[in-house]
C-alpha cells in the first residue's frame, strides 16, 4: 500500500512509497482503512526531532476511516464501521485512569516503540504508535473510536487531536470564566480551537497573537475580539487590562520563549495554560520570587486535559449545534501525493489545518 515515510530525523520532506505493509494485526487489534488525516504541527516537530520519535516512520496521528478487519477478542466494533483514531487510548486500569485522568494514561505510549509498518528493506514505525499518512494502519482496538454516520471523515480527523486539544485547554484545563480576558499565542488549528473554547466559555475579550497575518484574520472569524502580531501584545495588554495582564493566556507554540512571554502577559493570580508540545531540552526559566509573589497558575494541558472520549462527544455535539466551526478550520486539501506541499504550507503558516484525503 501507499504511505508517506520519513527516512531520517531532520529531513524536511517525506517520500510517498507504494511498498509499505501494515503489520501487527492479531488479537485485540483492528485494521483501519484511512480516509482522511490532518497535518498537525506535532508531525512536523517529530520530523525535525523536537518531539522524540524513532525513524524511519510514517507521520500522522489525526485520522479517521473505516474498520477493514477485526482481530480476535475485539468487541463493540464491526467491519465497515466509521471510526476516528485516538493516538492516546485509555487502558482503564492504570492509576491515572482510575483517577479519571485518562489523558495521562501511558498505555498508548507503550506501542510507540513497536514498528507497525514494514518495507522490503526493514521495519517502519508509526508516529505516536499510529501513523495515519497511509492507506491502512493496524492499531489497538482502543484506538478506534466509533463516530456517527453524519460526521464526515475530515471533521472526525480534526476532532481526533487538534480540536479536542484546543477546546479542552479552554474548557477542561483553564476553565475560562465568563466575562474574563484571554490571550492566545499561536493561532494554528489548535490555537483557533482554544479561541473557540474561550468564546464558548463566555470570555469577554479574546486577543489572538500570531506573526502570520492570514492566521490573525482567521482568528477574528473564529471568535477573537482582536488579533495582533507578537510585538502588539504589550499594547493590547495595556489597553485591555490597564497593564495588569490577562486573566488567561494560552501558549500554543511549544517554546520556552513564548511561554515566558505568556507568563509575563498573565495577570497576578491569573492562569497560564501551556498547550504547545516542545522539546526536551528547551527549559522555561522562572525565578522563585516571582513564582511565590505573583501566584500565577501554570497549567499544562495534555490532549485537552480531560477524558478524551467525552471530549470527542462534546466536540461532535457542539459542531452539530453550530456552536463551533470545524469546516472552516480546513483551509487546504491535498491527496497523499501532495504531502510535501502540505508540509510547506504548515511551516510557512499559510494553512490552519490541511486535510490529506486518502
Amino acid at each position: 500500500m501507499r504511505a508517506a515515510v520519513l527516512h531520517e530525523i531532520g529531513q524536511d520532506k517525506l517520500e510517498v512509497l507504494d511498498d509499505v505493509e501494515a503489520v501487527g494485526f492479531g488479537p485485540g487489534k483492528v485494521r483501519i482503512r484511512v480516509r482522511a488525516t490532518g497535518l498537525c504541527h506535532s508531525d512536523v516537530s517529530a520530523m525535525s526531532g523536537v518531539l522524540p520519535q524513532p525513524a524511519p516512520f510514517v507521520p500522522g496521528h489525526e485520522g479517521a476511516g473505516e474498520i477493514a478487519d477485526i482481530g480476535d477478542g475485539v468487541t463493540g466494533l464491526s467491519e465497515g464501521q466509521r471510526v476516528l483514531l485516538c493516538w492516546l487510548p485509555a487502558c482503564g486500569t492504570c492509576p491515572a485512569c482510575k483517577r479519571g485522568q485518562t489523558q495521562l494514561c501511558l498505555a498508548g505510549f507503550m506501542n510507540a516503540g513497536t514498528p507497525n509498518f514494514r518495507r522490503p528493506d526493514g521495519e517502519v514505525f508509526g508516529f505516536a504508535g499510529t501513523g495515519t499518512f497511509t492507506e491502512e494502519v493496524v492499531v489497538d482496538a482502543g484506538c478506534a473510536v466509533p463516530i456517527p454516520d453524519d460526521v464526515p471523515f475530515d471533521i472526525a480527523a480534526l476532532i481526533g487531536c487538534g480540536v479536542t486539544t484546543g477546546l479542552g485547554a479552554a474548557i477542561n484545563t483553564a476553565k475560562v470564566e465568563a466575562g474574563s480576558s484571554v490571550a492566545v499565542i499561536g493561532c494554528g488549528g489548535v490555537g483557533i480551537s482554544a479561541i473557540q473554547g474561550a468564546r464558548l466559555q463566555g470570555a469577554a475579550q479574546i486577543v489572538a497573537v500570531d506573526p502570520v497575518e492570514s492566521r490573525r484574520e482567521a482568528a477574528l472569524r473564529f471568535g477573537a475580539t482582536e488579533a495582533v502580531p507578537p510585538d502588539g501584545l504589550a499594547d493590547a495588554k495595556q489597553r485591555i487590562t490597564a497593564g495588569e495582564g490577562f486573566d488567561y493566556v494560552f501558549e500554543v507554540v511549544g517554546r520556552s520563549a513564548t511561554a515566558r512571554t505568556a507568563y509575563e502577559a498573565t495577570r497576578r493570580g491569573g492562569t497560564l495554560c501551556v498547550v504547545g508540545a516542545g522539546a526536551l531540552d528547551d527549559f522555561l526559566q522562572l525565578n522563585m520570587f516571582e513564582l511565590f509573589f505573583d501566584e500565577k497558575k501554570i497549567l499544562p494541558s495534555m490532549y485537552g486535559g480531560g477524558d478524551v472520549l467525552r471530549s470527542y462527544e462534546r466536540a461532535i455535539a457542539l459542531w452539530r449545534a453550530g456552536r463551533i466551526d470545524l469546516e472552516s478550520l480546513i483551509t487546504h486539501r491535498v491527496p497523499l501525493s501532495g504531502i510535501n506541499e502540505a508540509l510547506e504550507q504548515m511551516r510557512t503558516g499559510v494553512a490552519l489545518r490541511t486535510c490529506i484525503e486518502i
